[in-house]
C-alpha cells in the first residue's frame, strides 16, 4: 500500500522522498498515509524543490547574460533587498532553533514559508531590476548600482539557503551551492550564522503585511472576475497599521496593477466587522456557555486586543474557534487582511483592503495592451529567443484593438524589447 522506495528515488528523486518523510506527522508522533502512486512525494518537487531550483535558475540566467560575478554582501539599502536579507536572517535563526530541538518538520515549515517570500515576492517584484539596461559591473549610475544590489542580494540569500537546506535536501543543495560558489561541497561548509545577516523586525512585519494586502486584493480581483492584467483606478488600505504601509504604496500599486493606493486609519468606512464563533469547536471547551458566546457575538459584545486576541462575552477565543468576516454593501469590494505564519497560525493584521472596480475605457485599453504583451512574450519563448534579444514587432489587429494598443505602444515596446512596432492591415 505504498510505492517502492527505490522506484520513487529513480523517478521522483531521493531528495523529495527525504523531505516528504522528514516534514510528515510521523516525526511528531502522528500517522502518515502514503499514496500508492507517490503523488504526495511528487508534490514536494512542485512545492519545494522546483521553487528553490527556479530561483537559482533565474539568478544564473540573468547573471550570465550580463557577465556579472556576484559577491556575498548584506549592505544593500533598497526596501526589497533589506526585507529579503532580514527574512533570511529570521529563517536561519528559526531553522537553527528547530534543528537544535530535533524539530525537523518545524524546520521544513520555516523553509516552505520562506520560499513564498523569495519567489512569489522578491523575485517577482524585482524582475525589472535584473533585466534593466546597463552593465552591473559598471559604476556611478544609480540604476546600475541597483541592478548590482539585486544580483548580490539574491546571490547572498541563495548561498545561505543552500546551507540551510543541505541536511534536508542534500543533492539539490550540493548542486546549487557548488554552482554558485565553486567550493568543493556544501556539506563541508559551516552552518550559517544568523548574526551575519541584518535583522529588521519592523520591516519584516510591514512587508509581510504588504504581501498579505496584495494576496487579499488579488483574491478580491478573482472573485470579481477582474483579470490581473486589467488596471484598476485605486485601492484603499484601512486600519491602525495602514500608515506603516504607506511607504510601500508604489510597490503595492505595481504588484496589483492599480493606479493609486490610499491609506486610512478608519476601516469602518468599508464595512462592519463581525465575529462568528464556531460552536462545534467551542462546545467541548465551553459547554453550555457556547450559547452565551454566540449571543454576545451577534449583539456586538466582543473586542480584539493589539496582539490579536479576541474576547467574546468575557471568553477569550483561540485561533480556529471563530471566524472574522467583513460585512460590506453590495457595491463595495472589500475584505479583511490576514495571513498564515510559518507555524500555521492565522495572523489578523487588523487591516481592510478595498478595490475601486470602475474600469474606464482608457484602463480597458491598457489592459488589452498588457494581454498582448503576454502573447508576445510567449511568442519570444516559442522562438527560443534570449532574454536580452531585441525584436522588430509587426502586429495585425482589428481596428478597435489597434487604437487601444497604439495609445499604449511605448509600454508594449519596452515590455517585449521591441526596437520598432508596425501594424499590418487585416486585408494584407
Amino acid at each position: 500500500n505504498y510505492p517502492d522506495p527505490e522506484e520513487v528515488m529513480e523517478t521522483i528523486g531521493s531528495d523529495a522522498l527525504r523531505w516528504y518523510l522528514m516534514s510528515s506527522p510521523i516525526l511528531r508522533g502522528g500517522d502518515l498515509k502514503i499514496a500508492a502512486d507517490g503523488s504526495g512525494i511528487a508534490d514536494v518537487v512542485r512545492l519545494v524543490l522546483n521553487p528553490i531550483w527556479n530561483a537559482f535558475h533565474f539568478f544564473t540566467l540573468y547573471a550570465n547574460a550580463d557577465g556579472y560575478r556576484a559577491t556575498f554582501r548584506t549592505d544593500a539599502t533598497g526596501d526589497l533587498d533589506r526585507y529579503l536579507l532580514a527574512k533570511t536572517q529570521t529563517l536561519v535563526a528559526a531553522t537553527t532553533d528547530a534543528m537544535d530541538t530535533y524539530d525537523l518538520a518545524g524546520a521544513c515549515n520555516q523553509i516552505t514559508a520562506y520560499l513564498d517570500a523569495l519567489n512569489n515576492w522578491y523575485i517577482r517584484s524585482s524582475r525589472e531590476r535584473f533585466w534593466a539596461p546597463g552593465d552591473p559591473n559598471g559604476s556611478g549610475d544609480a540604476a546600475v548600482a541597483d541592478k548590482a544590489d539585486a544580483f548580490d542580494t539574491l546571490y547572498t540569500v541563495l548561498v545561505t539557503l543552500s546551507k540551510v537546506v543541505a541536511p534536508l535536501l542534500p543533492m539539490l543543495a550540493e548542486e546549487i551551492h557548488t554552482g554558485l560558489t565553486g567550493e568543493r561541497s556544501v556539506h563541508l561548509a559551516d552552518w550559517p550564522e544568523a548574526d551575519d545577516l541584518p535583522a529588521d523586525p519592523e520591516l519584516v512585519r510591514a512587508m509581510d503585511e504588504v504581501r498579505a494586502v496584495c494576496s487579499t486584493a488579488l483574491g478580491l480581483r478573482e472573485d470579481a472576475k477582474l483579470r490581473s492584467r486589467l488596471p484598476l483606478p485605486s485601492m484603499a488600505v484601512a486600519g491602525e497599521r495602514a500608515r506603516a504601509l504607506e511607504p510601500f504604496a508604489p510597490l503595492m500599486a505595481n504588484e496589483l496593477n492599480v493606479k493609486a493606493v490610499e491609506v486610512s486609519a478608519d476601516r469602518s468606512a468599508y464595512g462592519t466587522e463581525v465575529i462568528r464563533p464556531n460552536p462545534r469547536v467551542l462546545g467541548p471547551r465551553l459547554g453550555k456557555e457556547v450559547q452565551a458566546v454566540i449571543k454576545a457575538a451577534k449583539s456586538g459584545d466582543w473586542t480584539r486586543t493589539d496582539d490579536g486576541t479576541v474576547t467574546v462575552g468575557g471568553h477569550d477565543l483561540a485561533d480556529g474557534e471563530y471566524e472574522l468576516a467583513l460585512e460590506t454593501a453590495e457595491d463595495v469590494t472589500a475584505a479583511p487582511v490576514r495571513y498564515v505564519d510559518p507555524e500555521g497560525r492565522t495572523v489578523d493584521t487588523g487591516l481592510v483592503v478595498a478595490l475601486d472596480t470602475d474600469v474606464t475605457p482608457e484602463l480597458h485599453a491598457e489592459g488589452v495592451t498588457r494581454d498582448l504583451v503576454r502573447a508576445v512574450q510567449q511568442a519570444r519563448r516559442d522562438a527560443d529567443l534570449d532574454v536580452t534579444d531585441r525584436i522588430a514587432l509587426t502586429l495585425q489587429l482589428p481596428a478597435e484593438q489597434r487604437a487601444m494598443v497604439e495609445a499604449n505602444q511605448q509600454h508594449l515596446a519596452d515590455s517585449v524589447l521591441a526596437t520598432s512596432v508596425t501594424y499590418r492591415d487585416e486585408t494584407q
